[in-house]
């Protein structure tokens, strides 16, 4: 490489870096200072009453050891103050300002100082504080280059100053002692600043990894019920191709049309039946690839099981009973025929709702009411103030998360939360009619709606 190109090279670099430099150091952005977690605005106060002491005591300092004018010595010292009061909304400003001041009270001490008295230069005790509650509240808040930006050009403008002093003149040097504080309290403000980061992080992948949880237990809990209600539409498919199989048999001379036309309702639900087999094959194994599962190790039951409905509700309860729950059932209006879906969530709402009350309310005793109308079954799960403290459990309600996926599904409408006594109530209707229609008992001797 040529010296030409070497140069270019070295005065791009120094290009780019003055211009990264302009844009940390040279801008008037507000970057505010969070109240405490705790104690709210106390740490903007406690900043104010240093801002106040800073002005204060710069102001007497610069006026009697500095021999400067009062005035002059206080808007110097009122110039340090308000740089750590600004530092808490615009902390790159607070600090030029606070540099500034310092320079400048530094050259106007420097050109009074006579023989015969000495004076810390030329960082006054003020302007230290001063500088490292802004360089503080800057390193808390900025990037950590920007940070390094700011006390590299402190540094050097420290040894600048006393560099260019008159060996001969008497002032107890302050720039080591300033330099060393300095650094020190950049490099607690940018470590503090990173562990804010870092919990911040972690607070923001906690709330990730819980809503990618209750978004795989939803959709775990709606790929359930897919399996269950594509059991119910496979045996219905099963049924129709039977009978479209059997029927030409039932009739005198069946026409070759009919024949056809049954012959062609057979083939589609067999094509039907074979792919709603295809994708429940999918749905009842973990991966695409396994064909079938275990038995369930929380029901005992295994994938192909037949599904239950209501009418098992009597051994769901007496196997609650057993396992120490006192539960009460009252069924009201003429048990009819349920559509399988309906029929199925039914139970699961039951099922799971009682479940939930030997997790969660201990000594607790449950009432489970059933009211059957014209157009659709009312499902409510009351159970007490719990007796024994509760113990805590790993769940996130995700069992209510899947009676209202089930609810939602058939068109109804679930509804769950605590009572005024303390205990807790699930109720939810599933609809067999289409939205609008009239409802009423199926029974009127049973009441009324």
């Amino acid at each position: 490489m040529t010296d030409t190109g070497s140069r270019q090279l070295v005065v791009g670099s120094i290009r780019r870096w003055l211009h990264v430099l302009r844009e940390d150091l040279c801008t008037l952005r507000v970057d505010p200072l969070p109240p405490s977690v705790w104690l709210r605005w106390l740490p903007h106060g406690v900043v104010c009453m240093a801002a106040f002491g800073i002005t204060l005591g710069g102001a007497a300092q610069l006026d009697d050891s500095g021999h400067l004018d009062a005035r002059y010595a206080f808007l110097l010292a009122l110039g340090q103050g308000g740089a750590v009061v600004l530092a808490m909304w615009r902390p790159v400003p607070a600090w030029w300002l606070s540099t500034v001041a310092a320079v400048v009270g530094a050259v106007a001490v420097y050109a009074r100082m006579e023989p015969g008295y000495s004076f810390t230069w030329p960082w006054t005790a003020a302007g230290i504080i001063a500088q490292l509650l802004v360089m503080l509240l800057l390193a808390l808040r900025v990037p950590t280059r920007v940070s390094a930006e700011a006390l590299t050009v402190t540094v050097l403008v420290t040894l600048l100053l006393e560099g260019l002093a008159d060996a001969k003149a008497q002032y107890s040097p302050t720039g080591v002692l300033a330099i060393s504080l300095f650094v020190v309290v950049v490099l607690l403000g940018t470590a503090l600043r990173g562990r804010r980061e870092a919990r911040a992080e972690l607070g923001r992948q906690t709330t990730l990894t819980e809503e990618e949880r209750n978004r795989r237990t939803l959709l775990e809990e709606r790929s359930r019920i897919a399996r269950e209600l594509h059991d119910v539409v496979a045996h219905h498919m099963s049924v129709i191709s039977i009978q479209a199989q059997v029927a030409p048999h039932l009739v005198e001379n069946p026409s070759e049309e009919l024949r056809e036309n049954l012959d062609g309702i057979r083939q589609n639900a067999l094509e039907a039946l074979t792919e709603l087999r295809r994708v429940l094959g999918v749905l009842r194994a973990e991966h695409p690839e396994t064909p079938e599962r275990p038995a369930d190790p929380a029901t005992g039951t295994a994938p192909h099981a037949p599904q239950p409905t209501l009418d098992r509700l009597d051994a769901l309860v007496e196997n609650t009973r057993v396992a120490g729950l006192a539960v009460e059932v009252d069924v009201r209006g003429t048990r009819r025929p349920l559509p399988p879906g309906v029929d199925l969530s039914a139970y699961r709402i039951v099922q799971e709702a009682l479940s939930n009350v030997l997790r969660h309310a201990p000594g607790a005793t449950a009432s489970v009411a059933l009211v059957h109308y014209v157009h659709g079954v009312d499902v409510r799960v009351v159970n007490s103030r719990p007796t024994r403290s509760v113990p805590s459990s790993p769940g996130a309600g995700h069992g209510l998360l899947g009676m209202r996926e089930r609810a939602a599904m058939l068109g109804g409408t679930l509804r769950a939360g605590p009572r005024p006594d303390g205990g807790y109530e699930v109720a939810a209707y599933l609809p067999t009619a289409p939205p609008g229609a009239p409802d009423q008992l199926t029974d009127p001797k049973d009441g009324t709606a």
